[in-house]
């Protein structure tokens, strides 16, 4: 099996993994505040929260960005119940994430 599209796009730096598991999704997670990317492994079991965390922690190692404060897009809807697995939530092998502010602010 080939692996997904999005394991070809450019990301800043290595992927991190999500959870344990044999089979995990291939991931790209996007802020659309810093225009950067990531790619994340993630077991479809795991809550969609897990990955925005994780994300968060990498894209703002300073712990200066909330998980409360950013919403989880895919297909450009939000996920509303990010308690939910990812693929209980609808996503799959080679899907993109955006993560992107809950709230717009000024620009500077």
């Amino acid at each position: 099996m080939s692996a997904p599209f999005v394991t070809t796009l450019r990301t800043n730096g290595e992927s991190i993994r999500v959870g344990h598991s044999n089979n995990p999704l291939h991931l790209r997670v996007q802020v659309a505040d810093l225009w950067d990317s990531m790619r994340v492994d993630a077991g479809g079991e795991e809550p969609v929260i897990a990955v925005k965390r994780a994300a968060l922690a990498r894209f703002y190692p300073d712990g200066e960005a909330n998980a409360d404060e950013y919403v989880v897009r895919l297909h450009g809807f939000e996920i509303l119940d990010e308690q939910k697995s990812l693929i209980g939530s609808g996503i799959r092998d080679g899907s993109i994430l955006l993560l992107v502010g809950r709230r717009r602010k000024p620009v500077r």
